[in-house]
């Protein structure tokens, strides 16, 4: 069984950083897609990042390009997200997740199938 466990959230001024980490067990984590994705209040939930199993690509919606990278350790079984100059409307509830299906950049929910439990992630202004 696939588990996902999120940390690295916390409250954040204005043009801080965080990195948020991802820490998956229960498959052969080289070998999927990871993908970052965020729910704020009164919002459906939204894709952030992915990272490509097969060559470490990387695609990122068009608000946090520039600002924020996705990268993982096979060795480690962990991906990372580096939040850098954060803004208040980054506020959210962040989610890791990984697909049933070896896709090589799923960028939808609906192509991922475990999820994490979630860290939230505050700006302040």
């Amino acid at each position: 069984q696939v588990s996902l466990v999120e940390s690295g959230g916390g409250l954040v001024q204005t043009g801080g950083s965080l990195r948020l980490a991802c820490a998956a067990s229960g498959r052969t984590f080289s070998l999927y897609a990871m993908g970052w994705f965020r729910q704020a209040p009164g919002k459906e939930r939204e894709f952030v990042a992915t990272i490509s199993w097969i060559d470490d690509r990387t695609y990122y919606t068009d608000s946090v390009k520039g600002r924020f990278t996705i990268s993982r350790d096979n060795a480690k079984r962990t991906v990372y997200l580096q939040m850098n100059s954060l803004k208040p409307e980054d506020t959210a509830v962040y989610y890791c997740a990984t697909p049933k299906i070896r896709w090589d950049l799923p960028i939808t929910s609906s192509q991922y199938d475990y999820w994490g439990q979630g860290t939230q992630v505050t700006v302040s202004s």
